[in-house]
């Protein structure tokens, strides 16, 4: 299957198939030098095969982790390509997850002012979401995706076959953000969840569309693209909170998502979702806390802050509150749990 995200001046094609990891040769335009940044968590399999169909690369590998995703480790990268001699007709590839995709889309972003930039997603969660749209960024300490700029691949291919080396933890977290993209956006994506076995394939497909088609409409995310972050308000302060990694980024935005759900029927049936995907249930923290993680969002202002909420699966809403409102729903779910 074939995708285009139509963008103006930069336009790029998604490919999903299994099996497309074999054929990166002939999708991605192997005549320069090629940068491979991946993680040490990645299967050799997957970075052996990229190398086989891309034998003028070099791999650069960095921890596994949100903590390789800082300015530390973002110069180290950049060294590697200076030093390699890589020039403004080079190009990065990721492949990895959202760390991955991150970072070695940021470094492709700002490194000659910018080259080529190629995502191989090899996590459920960058499959269906981050893989796709250019958001490109490292964190600066507990606070994430801080530094940052939109860095439009040249072109992504999705393999889900890649998923058959990872956990049913990252499976499942990766899940929470195509659920989030339902919630907001599809209804008859909530509905794939239902089903057993799930359909991995489908659920990946449809997700990533829905991110193109969001992408095409708000490609610098100012108005439609930020129902994206549904459940993410929480979710990141969640995660900041606790460490960046405690809890994988999925299993905070499906701990987020509950936050923002204003029917109780749709709460229940969220809740009994992430429970068959096996999404833990993540603690909530004192209420000053995770306030503080949130006034450092990228959506507040002195006006307060724009969150997203659902009260009908596919139908997300935008909407701009006080921090004090922020303040009430948590500690309405907090006094929720603690009845329970």
């Amino acid at each position: 299957m074939k995708m285009q995200v139509n963008l103006p001046g930069h336009s790029y094609p998604i490919y999903i198939e299994r099996g497309a990891l074999a054929r990166a040769g002939q999708l991605i335009p192997p005549y320069r030098r090629i940068c491979i940044v991946t993680d040490d968590g990645i299967p050799r399999q997957w970075v052996k095969a990229l190398q086989t169909v891309l034998p003028a690369s070099f791999v650069v590998t960095i921890a596994q982790g949100e903590g390789s995703k800082n300015l530390t480790v973002m110069e180290q990268v950049l060294t590697q390509l200076a030093d390699a001699g890589m020039t403004r007709k080079d190009a990065v590839v990721a492949l990895g997850g959202g760390v991955c995709g991150d970072l070695a889309g940021f470094c492709a972003a700002v490194y000659m002012r910018g080259i080529d930039f190629y995502n191989i997603p090899t996590t459920v969660l960058s499959q269906v979401d981050s893989s796709v749209g250019g958001k490109t960024a490292v964190d600066l300490g507990s606070l994430k995706n801080i530094i940052g700029a939109f860095w439009q691949p040249r072109g992504v291919i999705i393999d889900p076959e890649v998923l058959s080396t990872l956990d049913d933890r990252q499976i499942a977290a990766g899940l929470a953000e195509a659920l989030k993209m339902g919630l907001i956006l599809d209804p008859e994506l909530v509905d794939l969840f239902e089903l057993d076995p799930l359909p991995v394939d489908d659920i990946i497909a449809r997700s990533i569309d829905l991110k193109r088609m969001i992408v095409e409409d708000d490609e610098k995310e100012q108005g439609r693209r930020a129902l994206l972050n549904f459940g993410h308000t929480v979710g990141h302060a969640l995660e900041g909170a606790a460490g960046l990694n405690t809890w994988l980024h999925g299993e905070c935005v499906a701990a987020g998502m509950d936050f923002m759900l204003d029917d109780d029927a749709l709460r229940q049936r969220v809740a009994r979702l992430t429970k068959k995907l096996g999404l833990p249930e993540i603690p909530v923290p004192d209420t000053d806390l995770l306030m503080d993680y949130i006034r450092h969002d990228k959506k507040t202002g002195d006006d307060g802050i724009t969150i997203v909420t659902v009260d009908q699966a596919g139908q997300g809403q935008l909407s701009r509150v006080s921090f004090e409102e922020v303040r009430r729903r948590i500690d309405a779910r907090r006094q929720e749990t603690e009845h329970e």
